[in-house]
């Protein structure tokens, strides 16, 4: 990034009276300043010329302030502050470290959780609830932890906040990975290959649990931790960051900063898969292969590495200052975009005390609950934040039941459709809102763009694949379709077999059908795997052979799904996720715009609470119920319901297109109500406005010639 070397050259403003120019914020000359010339510590930071309110927006943006350069902005820890760290103390390093903060925050709750709860479960004997308390354990800390943190955080050392929440997510990572330790051995008995004909295995149901369970609550307490650390990141962080950069560059960092959030998951998932792939007790041999159900991976590994990196990240976090240098010439830029109340609620924020005591905390929660536009930005995140939340946790799921695909395969497809697409699309909405200057209503109405877009293309779960047909659940074993509803799993053919209903394990016969087991497909015996790995089974009884006498045979897993609208489908789900990332960052612009400049992290811990409230919380929850109305055969667990094995896929489109494009439709309305009812500041344009500064504000400011680096740029430096 081009360095803004003002040093001592004076500025001159429309009264003609000259001050020392102000030094930029990545501006390390500073130090330069002779000391005779330096501001002292007990006076502010910076004086304007003029009240904006008194002399206008116009004026507001033409104000000169004394030079900020003081020993309190310097990088470091208290009184070791080397000149070497120095290089760091500007908007791109911090960044830099925050992205890494972020990504590990990312990466450890929402890739690493989801990819090891499975193996969790099997290790410690949870049940499906259980695991959703540990999951939904993170959001509950936040929502307790985001007022007060907001509150007092943002008028704060932020940095520090934001130092002291990494090192907590890293003490949760570590508690959460504590019961590997302390658990023991993982021991399990090796049974007999069950599942082929004549092997008469029967499942016995033990109705005493182990004291494993009584795990979940040191699971639970990982949790609550990695959300009280995290809560700081996405609210102080946003706004620190804000604060330091001139504001039209405001929404590249910041969406600098959720990219590498959105990256996160996808390097927890890919390093959780190879993890699993390791038996979880390293030094001990086994007999037990990936493919067995007994297996359990090296699930703890990754919470380690995560926890230990926290620790190392939040060092640098705890040496930034309160204001990086050359922050205070954007206070006033800001304030002239931000919105104006009609009353006088902006000269009671405007009050340097007010907001540091509890006794304030009513009257601002009430400032904002006055803020038309705030209330209806929030709504609109938490419908957005309702589809993203379902679509996450079931979208492998879609996937696996509409492609007949493997739950790796599916997650793996997954991925590579939300890397792309969320990460892409969270920074191109940070880059448009820069690149054609959007300002007020025009960040909202790009946001409405994105949300109508969305809309359109959710359509595109009007269509289905069809499943592939399963004997005994949606085919008779002759071939004939079974009315729904109606499984008959037992036939003729395997009636001799002395099939278990809880042994599950699919299989793709020579006739195109799919089969519950070997056992119920008439199996009699397992021969050696194929060369690309793959168990064929032999001599079953139900699979007839199509070309000769006998009995055909049939391979392991599910059968490939021939559906020709696999491409149309995967597009327009890529679409339909860039364009609902694609307004995060620009309807996270607004918020800050809305609210007057005090209220900026306080408002966004607000909506943070509204958005998981009424958004994360319950989105997998409703998404779930939505999706489990379309199941054809659930597991049978000693003649208790578990979990679905089979969906009808006709089912499972129309109920996401429903529920999709109710949440798609309200966001649209909020967004719309909000558009209308934004005020701007006079003087102020939305839309487009020039790229290149006016001709007086050149003249009179000539610091501001020297733009702040395009986005490419800031790819670059970081």
């Amino acid at each position: 990034m081009p360095q803004h070397s003002t040093g001592d050259k004076p500025l001159v403003s429309k009264p003609q009276l000259v001050f020392p120019g102000p030094a930029s914020g990545t501006d390390s000359e500073c130090d330069r300043t002779p000391p005779s010339r330096r501001v002292s510590l007990s006076a502010p930071l910076s004086q304007p010329l003029c009240q904006p309110e008194k002399c206008g927006p116009r004026a507001a943006q033409e104000v000169c302030y004394v030079a900020a350069g003081q020993p309190g902005e310097a990088c470091g820890w208290r009184a070791f502050a080397p000149t070497c760290l120095q290089a760091f103390n500007t908007p791109q390093g911090f960044l830099l470290f925050l992205c890494v903060a972020s990504f590990l925050q990312g990466m450890t709750v929402n890739g690493f959780i989801n990819t090891v709860i499975t193996s969790i479960e099997r290790r410690y004997d949870l049940h499906s609830y259980q695991s959703g308390l540990i999951a939904s354990s993170y959001d509950v800390a936040a929502c307790l932890c985001l007022t007060f943190v907001s509150y007092f955080g943002g008028h704060g050392h932020k940095p520090r906040w934001l130092g002291w929440g990494v090192l907590v997510m890293g003490a949760g990572s570590l508690v959460f990975a504590l019961p590997h330790f302390t658990a023991g051995r993982y021991e399990v008995q090796m049974d007999e290959v069950v599942g082929t004909c004549w092997a008469n295995h029967s499942s016995t149901c033990k109705d005493g649990a182990s004291g494993l369970s009584s795990y979940r609550l040191v699971f639970m307490l990982g949790q609550f931790l990695h959300g009280m650390g995290a809560t700081p990141l996405y609210t102080l962080g946003v706004t620190y960051l804000d604060e330091n950069v001139k504001s039209s560059y405001s929404p590249v960092y910041i969406a600098t900063f959720y990219t590498a959030a959105i990256l996160g998951p996808a390097a927890g998932y890919l390093v959780g898969g190879a993890l699993l792939n390791i038996y979880t007790d390293i030094s001990q041999q086994t007999q037990l292969t990936t493919e067995s159900p007994l297996w359990v991976g090296a699930w703890w590994v990754g919470f380690l590495g995560a926890g230990a990196a926290a620790f190392l990240v939040a060092i640098p976090i705890l040496g930034y200052p309160r204001q990086l240098p050359g922050s205070q010439r954007y206070v006033v830029m800001r304030a002239s975009e931000t919105y104006q109340l009609k009353d006088s609620s902006h000269k009671v924020t405007s009050n340097p005390d007010f907001g540091k005591t509890i006794s304030d905390l009513p009257l601002s929660i009430w400032l904002l609950l006055k803020n038309p536009t705030f209330i209806l930005l929030c709504l609109a995140g938490a419908t957005e934040a309702t589809l993203i939340a379902g679509m996450s946790t079931f979208g492998p799921k879609f996937l696996e039941s509409q492609f007949s695909l493997s739950a790796s395969e599916a997650a793996t497809l997954f991925g590579y459709l939300v890397v792309p697409a969320g990460g892409g699309g969270t920074f191109l909405g940070g880059f448009f809102v820069n690149k054609f200057k959007l300002r007020g209503s025009g960040i909202i109405k790009f946001c409405l763009l994105c949300t109508l877009v969305s809309l359109l293309a959710s359509l595109i779960f009007l269509m289905h694949c069809p499943g592939v047909p399963m004997a005994g659940v949606t085919a008779g074993y002759n071939g004939s379709l079974l009315p729904e509803g109606h499984v008959e799993l037992m036939a003729a053919c395997n009636l001799h077999c002395g099939c278990q209903p809880e042994h599950y394990s699919p299989v793709c016969g020579s006739d195109g059908l799919m089969y519950y087991s070997p056992c119920y497909a008439g199996c009699l015996e397992m021969a050696v795997s194929s060369p690309g790995g793959q168990k064929v089974y032999r001599d079953c009884s139900c699979v007839p052979q199509n070309f000769s006498s006998g009995f055909g045979h049939a391979t392991a897993g599910k059968c490939t799904s021939t559906c020709q609208r696999k491409p149309l489908l995967l597009v327009f789900i890529f679409v339909v996720i860039v364009f609902t990332f694609l307004s995060s960052i620009p309807a996270l612009t607004a918020t800050l715009r809305c609210v007057c400049d005090q209220q900026r992290s306080f408002a966004l811990g607000i909506q943070w609470i509204v958005v998981r409230t009424l958004g994360s919380i319950p989105g997998p929850i409703a998404f779930g119920w939505v999706i489990d109305k379309a199941c054809l055969l659930w597991q049978d667990q000693c003649g208790q319901q578990g979990s679905c094995f089979v969906y009808q896929n006709s089912a499972m489109s129309w109920y996401l297109l429903i529920a999709g494009l109710g949440y798609k439709v309200l966001g649209s309305i909020f967004f719309a109500i909000a558009c209308f009812l934004y005020k701007s500041p006079p003087g102020s344009s939305d839309g487009l406005e020039a790229s290149l500064p006016s001709q007086s504000s050149a003249s009179d400011n000539p610091s501001d010639l020297q733009e702040a680096p395009s986005a490419l740029q800031i790819q670059s430096d970081i």
